[in-house]
């Protein structure tokens, strides 16, 4: 019995090799995009892990800090601190810059400001050491591209990188920058030496501010200008015997502050945050599926018509319909076989090149073969139906 597949590839084996392989970099592709999806949720999942917190408590009816701007009172902390339920409690800011190397190239990342000891701060290290000085050092991700001892620019100042730490992330896949709460404070929240200067006119300008008779009031309203003392959230971690929910509650009945647990945090990351970029990958998976089909669907039929003779000769001898489009089934699943080995190696090599974490998962692998093969197999049912109308007299024609 003559196997279509085997003749191709005995006979024709460099056309059905680089089909396979153009195959199998489309199917390469389409794994990717899917590792970019579990990549993107992978990091959601990363930066609450790193955070150490059980509850973020933020600004009310926000849904801060990562979705949303959130702005608390470093004092709320005190507070929170002496709620039931509440083991330990952090302040905590997180903003998005492009931090300066020392060479003066600019990297984007998330500068977290942290208090030293408390959670939020970097889980662990692989070289170096934690934060210890009131000011002006840093630990910094191993993505930033920074290097022990060099010295970084944020905003008006420079930090000295102490330390380096790994898969600190933000939700966007930006490498975390970590720096003292006081520093992080001034990074965020203060204005430049020209707008405060102007601040300073317009309010020595302004009569409520500068009676005559009342000393010292122009200087105050000054000075709350130069200095902030706002957060981004407080990050909570619970007593042990104490839910979520049960310690969440009465803070934000008391405390008119807006609290989520793990799971509604998962939720506004998952769910909201990335939201789109799923249906944008989803499309791009059904736009490849599709284009996938397409070619295999065209390539088997090309293969078909190639041997018209061969299956007349075949109908000829008294070969039943169902051998002959199991062959051209073999053929096609033999295709889409090779096509996905070579997709699954090229998505392996050159996932970790890409900027943002790519995750290639046991489970997606197995899906994608699944798929692969059911296309195929759809793809080919054009090419039987031409080979069962081949009339056996064209045998001999």
């Amino acid at each position: 019995m003559i196997s279509l597949a085997g003749r191709d590839i005995a006979h024709s084996w460099s056309k059905f090799v680089l089909t396979g392989i153009g195959l199998g970099l489309l199917i390469g592709v389409t794994l990717t995009m899917a590792g970019v999806y579990r990549g993107m949720v992978d990091d959601a999942h990363a930066l609450l892990n790193n955070s150490g917190a059980d509850l973020w408590v933020v600004q009310k009816d926000t849904q801060g800090p990562y979705a949303e701007s959130s702005s608390i009172k470093d004092d709320v902390v005190r507070s929170v601190r002496g709620m039931p339920g509440v083991a330990q409690a952090a302040n905590v800011t997180y903003f998005t810059m492009q931090v300066q190397g020392a060479d003066g190239s600019d990297t984007r990342a998330m500068v977290v400001g942290i208090e030293s000891g408390q959670s939020g701060e970097p889980g662990y290290l692989i070289a170096g050491r934690q934060i210890t000085r009131g000011h002006y050092e840093a630990v910094a991700d191993v993505k930033t591209g920074f290097a022990l001892g060099e010295r970084i620019h944020i905003r008006r100042h420079e930090y000295t990188v102490v330390g380096l730490t790994q898969r600190m992330v933000s939700s966007g896949g930006d490498p975390m920058v970590f720096i003292a709460l006081k520093d992080a404070q001034e990074a965020q929240f203060l204005k430049d030496n020209d707008a405060i200067q102007n601040d300073r006119t317009r309010t020595a300008a302004n009569p409520a501010f500068n009676r005559p008779g009342v000393p010292g009031l122009l200087d105050a309203a000054q000075a709350l200008q130069t200095s902030s003392h706002s957060v981004n959230a407080v990050l909570v971690q619970l007593a042990p015997g104490f839910g979520a929910e049960q310690v969440a509650e009465p803070i934000r009945r008391w405390k008119h502050l807006q609290v989520f647990t793990r799971a509604g945090m998962e939720e506004i990351l998952v769910a909201k945050l990335i939201a789109t970029s799923a249906k944008q990958i989803g499309m791009f998976l059904v736009i490849l599926a599709i284009v996938s089909a397409a070619i295999v669907a065209f390539i088997i039929y090309t293969m078909t018509l190639g041997k018209i003779r061969e299956i007349a000769v075949l109908k000829l001898i008294g070969t039943r319909n169902i051998t002959i489009a199991s062959m051209i089934l073999q053929q096609a699943l033999g295709l889409g076989l090779i096509g996905f080995i070579v997709g699954k190696v090229a998505a392996t090599i050159w996932a970790p090149v890409f900027p943002k974490f790519v995750l290639l998962l046991t489970q997606d692998a197995f899906t994608g073969l699944i798929a692969t093969l059911v296309i195929c197999a759809l793809a080919s049912t054009l090419a039987i139906r031409t080979a069962l109308k081949v009339d056996p007299a064209a045998a001999i024609g």
